[in-house]
């Protein structure tokens, strides 16, 4: 029965100790340590904001300039599907300017 007892106890504190490092890597302390200080939490929730908008502003800039380049390539090859819908783009967007 002792010997039955001591197994429990260092399968237990065995246990205790993997949830012990469990906790220690999802770093639920420093967690509840911003959640305290909400302060800290806005800010750092702002700028990550901010970096992630700034990054989505200029990922789509390169892209839609990549866009465009080439599209003036591919109409520089005066393929002729590819200069039409070029000059439906031009005719909407002139006539969109116009109307406003």
């Amino acid at each position: 029965m002792d010997n039955n007892r001591q197994d429990e106890k260092k399968y237990l504190a065995k246990k205790i100790e993997e949830l012990a490092v469990a906790m220690e890597k999802m770093k639920l302390a420093e967690y509840v340590e911003l959640l305290n200080r909400p302060g800290r939490m806005f800010y750092i929730n702002f700028f990550a904001g901010v970096a992630r908008g700034l990054g989505m502003a200029v990922g789509f800039t390169i892209l839609g300039a990549l866009v465009v380049y080439t599209l003036q390539r591919l109409q520089v090859l005066n393929l002729p599907v590819i200069g039409e819908f070029i000059a439906d783009i031009v005719k909407i967007v002139q006539n969109n300017l116009r109307i406003q």
